[in-house]
């Protein structure tokens, strides 16, 4: 699928600004007045920046709040009541952090499981779309809340559980790329099965038209084997590897830093190919798969 850069930021920032609130909410740093103000700044700025940049992809951005009206069928629904809920509790656990050096841990506690809600929403929008075979699996969400959790821990300076997270993640990775790479082939899913012609080998008299068009545009995006594990090795080494080293030496604020981000860089990298990777079934039909 087309990786637009606004999923591809709206995915790696909200996960990371998640990340963060729940720890905060857990309770790591507890740090409170203007330091808690700091970590809570970067949470919001982050999650809400994601979110931001999520309605650019819309059609009609000016819509974006009908979104709420679907919670009953749709993930991107829940996830817009979960985020807002969660910004909503977390914003009231920072008062009492920052301003009255108050800890209100039920709040905290809330807003943390609620931040976890969210980021399995965001996960279940691309988990659910059975069109994607190298979506449609339970790895998809274990990928988005590991990484959530890995990235969290780092920003939130809790460098003992960060860097066994960060592995976590990593091999998490590495399981829905081996998992995925052969999905489409194994669903089933041909021009055959698709026309429900059998008998013999099915394939296209002309293409569908002359011209490129939405889906085209949208649904259909090759990426070359070479290039794919090129940025695949890029996004291991930046975005885990390099920072779980970083956190095996010393600890000193620049080297946290450092690892942060490397981290973010590795990510961007992975999230591109997650969706240049997706093969959607449209792609058959024009005979791009």
């Amino acid at each position: 699928m087309h990786p637009a850069p606004s999923i591809i930021l709206f995915t790696t920032l909200s996960g990371l600004g998640f990340g963060l609130l729940a720890f905060l909410g857990l309770g790591m740093p507890g740090s409170t007045g203007w330091v808690a103000f700091a970590f809570f700044a970067i949470g919001y700025a982050l999650a809400g920046g994601g979110l931001i940049a999520s309605t650019f992809h819309l059609g009609h951005p000016e819509r974006a709040l009908k979104a709420f009206t679907q919670w009953r069928s749709s993930w991107l629904s829940r996830e817009a009541w979960t985020s807002t809920a969660t910004l909503a509790i977390m914003g009231l656990y920072a008062i009492g952090r920052v301003f009255f050096d108050a800890n209100w841990q039920p709040l905290g506690w809330l807003g943390a499981a609620l931040a976890a809600l969210t980021v399995y929403s965001t996960a279940m929008i691309y988990t659910s779309i059975k069109a994607v075979p190298r979506w449609h699996t339970p790895l998809t969400p274990l990928h988005f809340l590991t990484l959530a959790a890995a990235g969290g821990a780092l920003l939130a300076g809790q460098v003992t559980i960060a860097a066994p997270l960060l592995a976590a993640a990593a091999a998490v990775q590495v399981l829905l790329w081996m998992q995925s790479d052969g999905a489409l082939a194994r669903s089933g899913t041909t021009l055959a099965t698709a026309t429900g012609l059998t008998g013999g080998t099915v394939r296209a008299f002309e293409p569908p038209h002359t011209g490129t068009n939405y889906l085209l545009r949208e649904m259909v995006h090759v990426v070359g084997r070479k290039h794919s594990r090129r940025l695949r090795a890029l996004a291991l080494i930046l975005g885990y590897g390099l920072p779980i080293l970083l956190l095996l030496m010393p600890f000193t604020h620049w080297l946290g830093l450092l690892a942060v981000l490397t981290h973010i860089l590795g990510i961007l990298a992975a999230r591109w190919l997650f969706f240049a990777e997706a093969e959607h079934v449209v792609g058959l039909y024009y005979g791009k798969r």
